[in-house]
């Protein structure tokens, strides 16, 4: 059993160098990595006019019956 994973072991090793030297040479591509998607901006409420503006109408009319 000990020969079956030290075959086995050797295998591994052999193939991987294989793949890294064919990598090296342009022969196959090497993987990409993707980029890092970037974060959505947050609008602060100061910075939404609607949202300044709806306070606004709201400060001027009080009464107004969709603030209730």
């Amino acid at each position: 059993m000990l020969k079956f994973l030290l075959v086995m072991a050797l295998f591994a090793l052999v193939t991987y160098l294989l793949v890294r030297a064919i990598q090296r040479r342009g022969v196959l591509p090497a993987p990409r990595r993707q980029a890092p998607r970037p974060q959505p901006r947050i609008v602060a409420p100061d910075d939404d006019e609607e949202f300044l503006r709806d306070l606004e109408r709201k400060r001027r009319h009080p009464e107004d019956p969709e603030t209730s």
